[in-house]
């Protein structure tokens, strides 16, 4: 069966043979997906009445494990966010009661996050709809199938972090002593 990059490679191959065409079909095939993926999730978040930026403090402070709480310092270093951003974006979050921020006893200034109930509740009705989504994806698969393209993307993911992060640091040779150089 061919699909629509089956018909982008043969006209590229045939316009510009110097093209790679398992390489052009792998990386348009991994484009299409990832847009793909990123519809399944948007969708799923206007479904659930959760902003992105809403979705992913309730993901972090999960992913945080029991107490499900971090300090506002941490969640925005997680994010990826400046401290005032971080600040901006809690205030609704807090609103609707899916967090809450408590100053710890005896020092006021130090504040942590924590996810309430409802918070847990929202969350955990986000995370089922994109899972949902991503399931029908992979319902394609076979078990065995999903999991050669799991080790197959593995390697390519460390691929892109060895060269996003550069080459690995090289050791320091041993030191010789005078006695070694005779």
């Amino acid at each position: 069966m061919e699909d629509s990059v089956d018909r982008l490679v043969a006209a590229w191959a045939r316009e510009t043979p110097r093209v790679d065409p398992v390489k052009e079909a792998v990386v348009a095939r991994l484009t299409i997906l990832a847009r793909h993926t990123a519809q399944v999730r948007r969708d799923a978040l206007d479904s659930g009445g959760l902003g992105h930026g809403q979705y992913k403090v309730l993901l972090m402070l999960r992913r945080s494990g029991p107490p499900y709480e971090c300090s506002p310092s941490r969640l925005a270093d997680l994010l990826g966010l400046t401290r005032g951003a971080l600040s901006a974006r809690l205030g609704p979050i807090e609103e609707a009661g899916l967090i809450t921020r408590t100053h710890e006893t005896g020092d006021r200034r130090r504040v942590r996050v924590r996810l309430t109930a409802a918070g847990h509740a929202a969350f955990e009705a986000q995370a089922g709809s994109e899972d949902a989504g991503e399931s029908a994806l992979l319902a394609a698969l076979t078990a065995p199938e999903r999991r050669t393209l799991s080790d197959l993307l593995r390697k390519l993911v460390l691929a892109a972090e060895a060269d996003r992060d550069g080459p690995a640091p090289v050791p320091p040779a041993p030191r010789r002593s005078r006695s070694d150089a005779s």
